[in-house]
């Protein structure tokens, strides 16, 4: 058997790869702003938001938050503009919060992900239906 030191460090726990600091950030970000928007926010529009990712810049000036919220397309404009007066107010929260030197500017993108996984869900649906029907008829 031939030694590998690879094999030995990774075996410690020293070999492992940090994460970078911006992912860090970010995972606290998402958590924090989940906890925020289920019990400290007023405005009723706000309450059914669910923030799925957050991304944050290397030098974390900047933290794009991706968010889902139930309803059709004139519900998700409205929480689009609460969510926009309310980026203030939501960064304070984080300042106060965190402990960073400089506090991200948060910037609310919706999360076009769900649509597209309700769009395929559908069609997987029917072509569910068109094999049994195909299967009923032979």
């Amino acid at each position: 058997m031939i030694w590998d030191p690879k094999e030995t460090i990774e075996s410690v726990g020293l070999g492992k790869r940090e994460r970078k600091r911006s992912d860090r950030v970010a995972d606290a970000v998402r958590k924090e702003l989940s906890l925020l928007f289920l019990q400290k926010v007023r405005d009723e529009k706000l309450s059914d938001v669910t923030i799925t990712t957050v991304y944050v810049t290397g030098d974390l000036k900047i933290a794009s938050v991706f968010y889902t919220v139930p309803g059709d397309e004139n519900e998700r404009k409205q929480v689009a503009k609460a969510l926009k007066r309310a980026s203030g107010f939501v960064r304070s929260h984080l300042a106060k919060i965190m402990n960073l030197r400089y506090t991200p500017s948060v910037q609310f993108e919706y999360d076009t992900k769900a649509d597209k996984v309700e769009a395929l869900d559908e069609i997987f649906a029917e072509i569910a239906c068109e094999r049994k029907s195909d299967a009923s008829d032979s």
